[in-house]
């Protein structure tokens, strides 16, 4: 069961903190709509891991449906490319 406090809570933080844990983070409400939401940091930590793993596979994805549309590149090119940069051409 979710944990909803009102943020009025929060004048007693350590109260509030308490009940903070993995698996178990605390939704703060203000005017009675949702608004925040406390959360263990290594929930966080693995949060934020979570959404760049998603950012790589779209990007990945993306690459390999331009390379299925537009063609691939030969190894020679992408050396290439990456030497030129490389060097500031």
């Amino acid at each position: 069961m979710p944990n909803i406090k009102p943020i009025s809570d929060l004048r007693n933080y350590p109260a509030v903190l308490q009940d903070v844990a993995v698996g178990s983070p605390v939704y703060l409400t203000k005017n009675g709509r949702g608004c925040y939401a406390i959360v263990d940091i290594s929930e966080q930590e693995d949060y934020e891991k979570t959404k760049a793993a998603l950012r790589l596979m779209c990007c990945l994805n993306e690459g390999k449906k331009s390379g299925e549309e537009k063609g691939w590149l030969s190894d020679d090119d992408v050396r290439t490319h990456f030497r030129s940069r490389a060097n500031g051409k």
